[in-house]
């Protein structure tokens, strides 16, 4: 997903099981993204995420385009897992029934 040059470090990483690569878009103020990381800590798995909001200029322009390809609606929050499945918005069965 991001990985071009010094872009990895705009991804916080958050030590768990692996469960695959989970990558969370989240805003810093929203309440659902933050439901959304006590229930990956909560499954226990690894995951990187951004807070969009803190991001600024091209930076947050390039997170913007990256969240568009797997929700056009840009809505949050947004998670990916292993670069084809997204989960748009708190979904605790969908969560819990692909990382267990």
């Amino acid at each position: 997903m991001i990985s071009k040059g010094g872009n990895q470090m705009l991804m916080q990483h958050v030590d768990g099981e692996n469960k695959g690569k989970i990558v969370l878009f989240a805003l810093s103020t929203c309440g659902w993204c933050k439901k959304t990381r006590m229930l990956l800590e909560d499954v226990g798995a690894e995951y990187d995420y951004v807070y969009l909001d803190l991001l600024q200029g091209d930076e947050k322009q390039e997170v913007i385009q990256q969240v568009k390809k797997w929700n056009p609606q840009l809505s949050f929050p947004t998670m990916v897992i292993n670069d084809k499945e997204t989960i748009v918005g708190f979904n605790e069965d969908k969560v819990r029934e692909i990382l267990g």
